[in-house]
């Protein structure tokens, strides 16, 4: 996790537990529940994406360097 993934988290979980001290276990906990895991998901989905990201940034840069090398062994010969 990076690090703005990590405040963006920690400002979710304090503002959560702020919630529930303020507005106590009534039926509006569900409520600030459901925008906790929310905020969770769109992180965990970023991490996703970002580790996609580099994974096939990986592959492309395994890609360009076969071609480059495929250039330099067609101009040898």
């Amino acid at each position: 996790m990076d690090r703005a993934s990590f405040i963006v988290a920690a400002a979710t979980l304090a503002l959560f537990v702020a919630a529930l001290f303020v507005k106590g276990f009534t039926h509006d906990l569900f409520l600030e529940a459901g925008v906790f895991l929310v905020s969770v998901k769109i992180i965990v989905m970023t991490h996703r994406n970002s580790l996609a990201n580099i994974s096939i940034q990986n592959k492309l840069d395994a890609i360009l360097a076969a071609m480059k090398q495929d250039q330099t062994f067609r101009r040898e010969t």
